[in-house]
């Protein structure tokens, strides 16, 4: 009698996903065949970031499921349809995190969406950039063939590392379809400081700070008052506040601070919520060693002063100058005039950049059926 393998929940998982991507694939070569634009979308927490989407939709969230979880090799490879919150949930049973603090917007934030947006939270400047993280990415191109970069380590030499070009391009160049993820342990201690500092005395008090062996892991300044987040050993930290000073915050009101200036519901951001209507959000990403800019005090100032928050009616022009003078540039994160004759939501790139990003999306969507204009119109 011939042996029967059983059918096991893995089994069951590996077929649905298989028939999920053949669904995919058929759609993309619909799309590619027809010039029709694919809308891709997972959990639309962040559809308001970027140009106005437009084509079909392309749902991405049935293609879920964490592969691969090794902790002891601190990586963690998942569909991109996978939530966000269950890859966090399972990496906090074994004390480990997304080093880049990735903002949900939403409960239905998935993996895809994450790296798609490229986005991160306050921990950013002391640990690197989403795309820093990416190990390796599975993708599918425009004629439907599911191509494989990078792998599950960081000494990974073999050609262009596309995996990380794909960090922030809002799927203009392929499906995303995997990812494997480098998470780092979360730290043993924190404790968040407060100080009652003017915008150009915090800024600078920053950037001394930041020049030291301190460990710090978040930033912000608002409304005259400094919050400072320390992260890792106890005896760091403790050292940390004994040379820094100020008021140490009650760990339970600590978190839910860190937390409102990652999923920006802290009440700077009331007037540029993030559903709904409100005013125009501008980011400005400037040297950290910026002083205040023109009406600063309407600031929220993170990333150890190099983002700076801005809610503003401002004319987009007005405020890339005085972006460009400060040696950085301006996006309009959220809200605004994003109409076919208004200013691009991001600072358009020089011409060298925009040659590269033009031939990187030859190379990947030729008919460019992947969110179309996204990035830019």
């Amino acid at each position: 009698m011939s042996h029967v393998p059983p059918i096991t929940t893995e089994t069951l998982q590996t077929s649905a996903a298989a028939q999920t991507l053949a669904a995919i694939r058929e759609r993309v070569l619909a799309a590619t065949a027809g010039g029709t634009p694919l809308d891709i979308q997972g959990g639309n927490t962040k559809r308001w970031y970027g140009e106005t989407p437009s084509g079909e939709p392309l749902d991405m969230r049935a293609y879920r499921g964490i592969v691969s979880y090794d902790p002891a090799e601190l990586v963690i490879t998942a569909r991109a349809g996978t939530p966000l919150a269950e890859i966090e949930a399972a990496l906090a049973e074994r004390g480990q995190m997304l080093p880049f603090e990735p903002p949900h917007f939403g409960p239905g934030a998935t993996l895809g969406g994450c790296i798609a947006a490229g986005l991160a939270g306050p921990r950013r400047p002391h640990v690197g950039a989403p795309r820093d993280f990416v190990l390796g990415a599975v993708v599918m191109n425009g004629q439907g063939q599911v191509l494989h970069f990078g792998g599950q380590v960081m000494k990974n030499v073999a050609g262009y590392d596309v995996s990380r070009v794909l960090a922030g391009a809002l799927g203009t160049l392929g499906v995303l379809l995997e990812l494997s993820i480098k998470v780092l342990p979360c730290p043993v201690a924190e404790a968040t400081l407060r100080f009652a500092l003017p915008q150009a005395q915090a800024i600078g008090q920053l950037n001394r700070w930041g020049g030291q062996p301190l460990p710090l892991m978040g930033s912000a300044w608002h409304d005259g008052v400094l919050s400072v987040r320390l992260g890792g050993a106890a005896a760091a930290i403790d050292a940390a506040r004994a040379t820094m000073g100020g008021h140490q915050v009650d760990a339970i009101e600590a978190l839910g601070f860190w937390e409102s200036l990652r999923e920006q519901t802290h009440p700077f951001f009331a007037t540029a919520p993030v559903q709904g209507d409100g005013q125009p959000l501008w980011r400005l990403s400037v040297p950290p060693t910026t002083p205040p800019l023109a009406h600063g005090d309407e600031h929220l100032i993170e990333w150890g002063g190099a983002q700076r928050w801005w809610i503003t009616p401002r004319p987009a022009a007005e405020i890339r100058a005085i972006a460009a003078a400060a040696g950085g540039h301006a996006t309009l994160f959220r809200h605004g005039n994003k109409s076919a004759g208004a200013a691009s939501v991001f600072t358009p790139q020089p011409a060298a950049l925009q040659a590269i990003g033009e031939r990187l999306q030859q190379a990947f969507d030729p008919s460019r059926i992947f969110n179309r204009h996204r990035l830019y119109r």
